[in-house]
């Protein structure tokens, strides 16, 4: 899939409350044996299985319901070879990633979302949602996240889209305590503190470089 140019745009972010989401079946999109990690896959097939077995069930009832998967953009902003590291706040929506440090923005569909099947379009809604950057983005698949050894991953799938900005003028919402830009060396200090899928994540970069 070839990146794509996306133009600045600037929403208000949502309340954070119980709605209806996402999710498809568990055996529908993992039909093989589970991986765990971030693989690289034909994003087109999944996004394909996603618009034919897609349901829209209640968040409050699918966060711990494992025969679900939780369809989640995950996108990592990257400018001049950094990252924007973020850190979630104490009283976060998902308490189970409250105070983690995170290299990705992510975050539920919902049906008004889903205007489009383009994962793009799913992106850009919710990277303007979490922060505020007034810049242009190229944006490029990464690889599918899951991670079936925590009860978080257990019933949540991540698309992970590397978001190249041309300006660091970026800042967090609300919902996330604090933001800035560093260096592979300076997300390693916080690898502890690193949710799951951002520790998949960095090992993938670091590999990259």
């Amino acid at each position: 899939m070839a990146p794509q140019i996306i133009k600045p745009q600037v929403k208000t972010p949502c309340l954070k409350k119980d709605e209806k989401i996402l999710v498809v079946k568990r055996t529908d999109i993992i039909s093989d044996i589970p991986w765990n990690g971030i693989k690289q896959v034909d994003f087109e097939q999944f996004l394909r299985i996603i618009e034919e077995k897609k349901q829209f069930l209640w968040r409050s009832q699918m966060e711990n319901d494992q025969t679900y998967k939780q369809i989640i953009p995950y996108l990592i902003f990257t400018h001049q070879g950094k990252y924007f590291l973020m850190q979630r706040q104490s009283d976060a929506s998902e308490k189970r990633l409250r105070n983690k440090y995170s290299l990705g923005i992510g975050g539920h569909i919902r049906q008004e979302d889903m205007t489009s099947a383009s994962i793009f379009d799913w992106a850009r809604r919710e990277f303007h949602e979490e922060v505020n950057y007034n810049g242009n983005l190229k944006i490029k698949p990464l690889g599918i996240l899951n991670d079936d050894s925590n009860a978080v991953g257990k019933v949540h799938m991540g698309f992970a889209l590397l978001l190249q900005g041309d300006t660091q003028n970026i800042s967090v919402r609300s919902e996330l305590k604090s933001g800035k830009l560093v260096s592979i060396a300076e997300c390693e200090v916080q690898k502890e503190n690193l949710e799951n899928w951002s520790s998949l994540v960095l090992d993938l970069l670091k590999n990259q470089d």
